[in-house]
């Protein structure tokens, strides 16, 4: 639907001081302006984008997504950090979802979504790429500057001595420790992971550091873990240094990626945002199209690029 905000939304009751144009699900606007137009003056106003993606992003290459389009979670909630770090049950069952899963997970290649960010990266229209995904696709499809936010899942870190070692590498050495776990098949979830359902996880042996014999995790955030506060700091020195905020396939539901509306609103940097559902930042946001991104870029190919 299309809402007209001029002193509340008249639902909530909550100031939103600007307008949303959203785009009807057969790419025709609900609204006299289109969305796609107003996305397309966006782009052309704001030449030095921050970037934001989401999950959304990577659906097209055959990874699900943890929410549904009301932002709720259509699955259960993944690991939590503090989970992972004190109870040895949760790594083993972690460790063998993931040996099932990394299969399929390293299958996945770029998709449109990928290929056209790292376009517009190389042709200047982004002054900084940030992913809250940890596949590594922006990178494949050509980006040379993402900031991986939440971490990559093809590296491993040790919590105790800080060794880095390739996940591909440790991968052969779960299945040679794990021989009963290696041909096991399962539904595929986020993130490399699989739904191993009513299996005894007890025996599942995890390799120690190969360095100090320590605790392994993979290189991503878990949730209730912080983010490195360089990577923070360098991503919202970025934003302050574009000129406008494009928010893509994420509904912002966790603070990591919401605080970058939070601060773009409190300097007045605009923000856009092409996601098919609602977002947690709905009330910041001042052109929404509600469409996957994928299904947006035939209207926004020739759009202009800006000066």
């Amino acid at each position: 639907m299309a809402v007209l905000n001029v002193a509340t939304d008249g639902v909530s009751g909550l100031p939103y001081h600007r307008r949303q144009y959203l785009l009807a699900t057969d790419g025709r606007s609900l609204d006299k302006t289109s969305a796609i137009d107003e996305l397309r003056a966006f782009l052309e106003r704001h030449p030095r984008l921050f970037v934001l993606t989401g999950a959304g992003v990577s659906t097209g290459s055959g990874i699900p997504e943890y929410r549904d389009e009301r932002g709720e979670w259509k699955r259960p909630a993944p690991v939590q950090y503090q989970d992972f770090v004190k109870r040895e049950h949760t790594r083993q069952r972690y460790w063998a979802r993931s040996l099932v899963g990394w299969r399929w997970f390293t299958r996945a290649e770029p998709n449109s979504c990928h290929y056209t960010l790292a376009d517009w990266e190389h042709s200047g229209r982004i002054e900084q790429l940030v992913t809250q995904n940890v596949d590594r696709l922006h990178q494949r499809a050509g980006s040379q500057a993402a900031i991986d936010l939440h971490g990559r899942l093809d590296r491993i870190t040790c919590l105790d001595c800080g060794t880095r070692i390739e996940r591909d590498g440790f991968q052969q050495q779960l299945i040679d420790d794990n021989p009963e776990f290696a041909e096991r098949t399962a539904d595929i979830a986020p993130d490399g992971d699989a739904y191993l359902e009513n299996v005894d996880f007890s025996r599942f042996r995890v390799p120690p550091c190969p360095a100090c014999g320590g605790m392994l995790k993979p290189d991503v955030v878990f949730f209730g873990e912080t983010i490195p506060k360089a990577r923070v700091d360098a991503a919202v020195a970025a934003l302050h240094r574009a000129d406008a905020l494009l928010v893509i396939g994420s509904s912002l539901m966790v603070y990591s990626g919401f605080r970058f509306c939070r601060i773009a609103a409190e300097n007045d940097i605009p923000i856009a945002a092409i996601n098919p559902g609602r977002t947690r930042a709905d009330d910041l946001i001042g052109v929404k199209v509600e469409r996957r991104f994928e299904d947006a870029l035939p209207y926004l190919q020739d759009a202009p690029t800006g000066t």
